[in-house]
Parts: structure tokens; C-alpha cells; sequence
């Protein structure tokens, strides 16, 4: 009898999972993907900058996984809300938690909760195509917007907002999203950090295309990006000698300015009915803490995006620890046939590539943990399914979502695809619907394997 074991998530975690209970099982698998969203790959679909073409490649090694024999993926399933932790054990040899941590951390400041403040990770995710947020999300109309963080994704939504819409015209930004980018009043774009330079958490890549922009001017104070460079690892030097040849630099009076603050930290977010401006002040360490100088700055900024970190939640009827916002485990192992990986088991950390090795130890716990044991499942996922009126995406109705993107980037000239903007769209596919020539349907039209997604209406925000 073959084993049978269901993932929980369809990012780099759950299939690199998959891939590793392929390889490493003395005998017969089968392994299910369970999806919330219609499409899988997770962050790389979603996550990673449209501009960033060769780390979205990717995505091909993972599809090779999808199309293994014994694996299969079942998109457009929610866990809690179409299955839950018992019926999944039901149905299976064990379970594989691998649901990532796409939550942002607050700041906790005052202001933090009106418009025009929001979540970086809600502005990746519309840049992205995300079908949880809709292509209207964003009207990008303040001259001036802070990105508070300086770790790679707020490094990403600073460069999307500092590129031409042209320039990103051969992504896969979905075509809405990028007329907004094109209507974009944005001059000025600052991103604050509240330590030092040599604290700053983006590589040094990733850096260095900031200052490479033909659309924007970078502008580095000198007082702040002052710091000894004696001792400290090769990245971080790196890091601190551009900034510090940044501070040096004559603007070229590019369209756009990029301001790169160090040393500031967010005390309030001003404004009546929304965003008017952020309040900074000045930071300094005190025995290896952060604390304030009593120096002010006031920024007069339309839009706040909080890149401070990101957590995991919890999962319906699964332990969850609030202090590490992971599941609890052991090399992975977190009960009776039960397991994690990726994010939710060491929390946000690493790159794509980590999700593999982190996988790889979960399946040797877990197969680990059933040799010799007898099967104790009873139940059949599908017909549990089908009693239920769940009707799954399957492998072949993602392909035909990616057939309908790749149609739609031709009919576009753009690139080798265009995103599908939003659930209707993708619904459309998966009925045997065209959807409209910019990939917006209309109506609002959902599917069986689509009712995962949320009704973002009345979100939209600056």
C-alpha cells in the first residue's frame, strides 16, 4: 500500500516537500498539494518582484515537481475552511503544515490603522496579480510615500515605485496594475531605516540596482551613512561602501528621487481621515538597543508601506506557539503524523533555496516516524470532497490559467506573460470563459475552486 501524505501549502516549502517524499520513500507515495489559492508556487508567483525574472525562474524546477507521478495538486482548498485537521488525518499517512508567514509585523505607533497606511506585503501582493487584492487597490496619487524597513522587499516596492511603467512593461504585472503604475504622481519615495547602515538587512544585489535606476535619483545624507567598515563581514561592507558613495553623489535631476534614511525611526502617522504625513525621530544605540534622541522630523507623505517583518499565523486546530509564531516541532515533527516546514517551522528566514534543505529534514522525520507502521487512515479525500461541492483546481486547470496569461501578454505585446487580475479572471478560464483583452472579466463571477478568495471590495487606498 502506497504511503499518502497531504501538503498543506503549494510555495517553494510544500512542493520542495513533495519533491523530497518522492525521492527519499523506499516505496510507493502518493502526495497531495492542497491550495488556497487557485494557483500554486506561492511567493515565487507572488512574492518575488515581477523585474526579477531569473529568481521567478524558479518556478520551472517547481511545476517539474507538480508533474511528478504521485503527486498531484488540489488548488482552491482551504484549510479550516474545506478541510480540517481531522479530516485530513482521516485521509492520510500524515500531514505536512507549509503555509508560510505572509503576515506583517505592526509598528505599533500612533496613526498606523488609517488609509493610506498599509502593509508592504499588500502592495507586493498587487503589484504581483495576487487574487486576494484587486487591481484597483492602489491609486498612486501622493507625491511622497515612505516605505519604513530596509530589508529586501521593502528594497523591491522601492524600486517598483521608482521604475517607469515602460520599464516594466515586458513583466507579468498584470495590465491594470501597470496603468496605475503609468498614472503615478509619485516624485519622491523614502525608505527609513532605524538603525545604521551596517544593520541594514538587504543584500547587497539587491542594493545596487537602486542606484542603477535611469528614473530616479538616490540621495544618501553622509552623516548617516557614516560607519566604520573595519571587521565588518564582506556583505555589510559592501553594503556600507555603496551608501557611503551614494553620499557623494551629484543628482542628475532624474524624474524621481530616492531617499535613503538611516538612523530615523517612525513615531507617529499624522493625519485626519488619512495619511498626511509620518513623524521621525532620531535613534541612536544605547547597549545594543535602539532609542530615541528627542529630534523630530516630519515627513509630508501620502502613503506609509511597514516592511518591519513578517509573521506566521496560526492554524485552525494546530499548536501554535505566540512567542516564536511557529508551529512547535522537532526536525519538523510537531505531533502524531503531523508535521512543518519552511517558514511556519523556523519563522521568516533564508532564502528560496533554504525551503529545500528544511524540507528534506521534515520528510526524514516523518518517514522516519512511519516506517513499519500499519496505515491508520479511513477516509478518501475526494469523495469527501465531492459530498461537500468542492471542486478542486487540478494541475491542468492551473496549466490553463498559464495558457490563458501567455495569450493574453501576445495579444498585449508584452512579454512572455501577463498576470490574470484577479478571481473573476481566472474563474473565467476555468469555466471556458475569455476574459476581457486587459484580463479583467466582467461581472464577478467565482468557481468551486476559486471561493477561497476574499471580497477585497472598498480597499481601495493610495
Amino acid at each position: 500500500m502506497s504511503l499518502r501524505v497531504a501538503v498543506v501549502g503549494s510555495g517553494p516549502a510544500g512542493i520542495y516537500t513533495a519533491e523530497a517524499l518522492t525521492r527519499q520513500a523506499t516505496g510507493p507515495v502518493e502526495v497531495d498539494v492542497l491550495e488556497r489559492l487557485p494557483t500554486p508556487y506561492g511567493l515565487v508567483r507572488y512574492g518575488v518582484a515581477p523585474d526579477h525574472t531569473s529568481i521567478k525562474s524558479i518556478a520551472g524546477y517547481l511545476r517539474r515537481v507538480l508533474e511528478l507521478p504521485g503527486v498531484r495538486f488540489l488548488g482552491g482548498i482551504e484549510f479550516g475552511r474545506d478541510v480540517s485537521r481531522d479530516d485530513l488525518l482521516a485521509c492520510y499517512d500524515a500531514v505536512v503544515y507549509c503555509t508560510g508567514a505572509m503576515v506583517d509585523r505592526r509598528m505599533g505607533v500612533p496613526g498606523e490603522d488609517l488609509p493610506g497606511s498599509v502593509a508592504a506585503t499588500d502592495f507586493v501582493n498587487w503589484y504581483c496579480g495576487h487574487p486576494d487584492v484587486p487591481a484597483d487597490r492602489f491609486l498612486l496619487d501622493s507625491p511622497e510615500v515612505a516605505v519604513i524597513g530596509v530589508g529586501n522587499v521593502a528594497v523591491d516596492v522601492v524600486r517598483i515605485l521608482a521604475k517607469t511603467a515602460e520599464e516594466l512593461r515586458a513583466t507579468d504585472v498584470p495590465e491594470e496594475v501597470l496603468s496605475r503604475l503609468a498614472a503615478s504622481r509619485v516624485k519622491a519615495v523614502h525608505m527609513i531605516g532605524r538603525r545604521g547602515p551596517e544593520h541594514a538587512k538587504f543584500t547587497l544585489k539587491e542594493l545596487r540596482e537602486l542606484g542603477e535606476l535611469a528614473n530616479a535619483d538616490v540621495r544618501v545624507r553622509p552623516e548617516e551613512a557614516a560607519a566604520s567598515v573595519e571587521g565588518l563581514p564582506r556583505q555589510v561592507r559592501g553594503n556600507v561602501e555603496v551608501l557611503q558613495s551614494w553620499a557623494a553623489r551629484t543628482p542628475a535631476g532624474r524624474p524621481r528621487l530616492l531617499d535613503v534614511r538611516f538612523w530615523m525611526r517612525p513615531v507617529e502617522i499624522l493625519g485626519r481621515d488619512r495619511v498626511e504625513a509620518l513623524r521621525l525621530e532620531r535613534t541612536r544605540l544605547a547597549d545594543g538597543r535602539v532609542v530615541g534622541t528627542g529630534e523630530f522630523e516630519v515627513l509630508p507623505v501620502g502613503m506609509v508601506l511597514r516592511s518591519v517583518g513578517y509573521r506566521s499565523v496560526p492554524l485552525p486546530g494546530v499548536p501554535f506557539s505566540e512567542a516564536t509564531m511557529t508551529v512547535p516541532n522537532e526536525a519538523g515533527r510537531a505531533g502524531d503524523r503531523e508535521y512543518v516546514a519552511g517558514w511556519l517551522k523556523r519563522g521568516p528566514s533564508g532564502v528560496i533555496g533554504t525551503n529545500k534543505s528544511d524540507a528534506a529534514e521534515t520528510v526524514r522525520t516523518l518517514l522516519a516516524d512511519l516506517a513499519g507502521r500499519a496505515p491508520v487512515r479511513h477516509a478518501d479525500l475526494d469523495p469527501l470532497l465531492a459530498r461537500r461541492g468542492l471542486l478542486p483546481v487540478t494541475y491542468d486547470g492551473w496549466r490553463a490559467i498559464e495558457a490563458a496569461e501567455a495569450a493574453l501578454a501576445r495579444s498585449l505585446g508584452r512579454g512572455e506573460r501577463v498576470k490574470l487580475a484577479g478571481a473573476a479572471a481566472m474563474a473565467a478560464v476555468l469555466e471556458g470563459r475569455e476574459p476581457c483583452e486587459d484580463g479583467v472579466p466582467d461581472g464577478t463571477g467565482r468557481t468551486a475552486g476559486l471561493a477561497g478568495t476574499e471580497d477585497a471590495e472598498g480597499l481601495a487606498a493610495r
